[in-house]
């Protein structure tokens, strides 16, 4: 399985949390060599003041532990 698939999977995990709050995330791009890993957060994730929490402590603690390959998540 490649790391997309390993992010994905792991993203799938937190989906159903982000959707209960009637917000998104999709995967844009991943730079395997810098290990960071671009996100849409849409619905009403975009823009809320909560998303930075959101992407920080629950997105990416989630996908720094279970894809080691992942250093970093930024949202665009």
């Amino acid at each position: 399985m490649d790391t997309i698939d390993r992010i994905e999977r792991t993203l799938d995990t937190l989906r159903p949390y982000i959707a209960s709050h009637r917000g998104h995330v999709e995967v844009v791009d991943f730079d395997e060599g810098e290990g960071v890993l671009l996100l849409r957060l849409g619905g009403t994730c975009h823009g809320c003041a909560a998303s930075t929490v959101t992407l920080r402590q629950g997105i990416e603690a989630r996908l720094r532990e279970m894809v080691p390959e992942v250093k970093h998540v930024e949202a665009v």
